[in-house]
């Protein structure tokens, strides 16, 4: 039986930050690694608590040179822009690849369901998608949520690229440069 090739080709996501009073669009930020090598940035916008999250997520990928060696998607949360709410499995299915949502905490589900429910244009959508990912789980120091790949080959995933802190390295580098797009310097940690 041949051995797997191990996840090495990977592309992270995170949104830029934005003022609390803001609304229209927030920039998001993909990276994409080659083992610990920065290979490529993707940008683009997405609403603020609005619905094209995914689609936006699924146009950048698709649309780029480095589609054909992306083996995994992460995600630094389900939501990006307030709850512009990422499907997961429709980036899954889309891609053909395993999608991996990781948080430093565990999210608070009862208070993401009831902001979502009582504050949010199309709240009970997006509390359905959040629900159908299921609860996240601990893994590697870090918070999880798993589509398309086994818990031991996503604990090798996460342990490979946190290479800096417990956040795998991708996510971490998304997150600065999304910090500086969003604010003219980056700061505070992942």
């Amino acid at each position: 039986m041949r051995a797997r090739k191990p996840i090495s080709q990977v592309v992270a996501f995170d949104d830029a930050p934005f003022a609390r009073a803001h609304r229209g669009d927030v920039a998001i930020v993909g990276v994409v690694f080659a083992g610990n090598r920065l290979d490529g940035v993707l940008t683009g916008k997405v609403r603020r608590d609005g619905a094209n999250a995914t689609r936006e997520i699924l146009r950048l990928l698709t649309g780029s040179r480095f589609a054909p060696q992306i083996q995994l998607v992460m995600l630094q949360g389900i939501a990006m822009a307030g709850f512009n709410v990422v499907d997961a499995f429709a980036i899954h299915r889309e891609l053909g690849v395993p999608l991996l949502v990781v948080a430093r905490h565990e999210p608070d589900r009862d208070a993401v369901r009831d902001a979502l429910l009582g504050h949010v244009r199309g709240g009970a959508r997006k509390w359905r998608m959040v629900e159908l990912l299921g609860a996240m789980e601990p893994l590697a120091g870090v918070w999880v949520q798993r589509v398309g790949i086994e818990r031991a080959e996503a604990e090798r995933v996460v342990k490979r690229f946190a290479t800096h802190s417990k956040l795998p390295e991708p996510l971490r580098v998304a997150h600065v440069i999304a910090g500086g797009i969003g604010t003219g310097e980056s700061r505070g940690r992942a």
